[in-house]
């Protein structure tokens, strides 16, 4: 099956919970470093995504009760970027 032109091969979204973030500033500095960390990662899932004509729909949510730093939450989502890849790679 052929993807339709212009639809992306990942919907993601992203939240972190206002119990443990009761500042709107807070939870969206959580959602803004996501997002960052995943776009500059996620081409090699998309490409895969491509090569075997799948798309996916992600929603990552943040559980920690402080905001990590940059440098974790990149390796944190690289780990699920290649997690994604080698579930999406199994036979059905």
């Amino acid at each position: 099956m052929q993807l339709p032109a212009g639809d992306p091969p990942v919907q993601v979204g992203f939240t972190a919970a206002s119990r443990h973030f009761p500042r709107a500033v807070d939870r969206n500095r959580v959602k803004r470093l996501g997002r960052e960390a995943w776009r500059l990662q996620k081409q090699v899932l998309y490409d895969h995504l491509q090569q075997h004509s799948l798309q996916l729909a992600v929603f990552l949510i943040y559980t920690d009760k402080k905001i990590a730093p940059f440098s974790t939450l990149h390796h944190k989502i690289s780990v699920i970027l290649e997690r994604l890849q080698k579930e999406t790679s199994k036979p059905a």
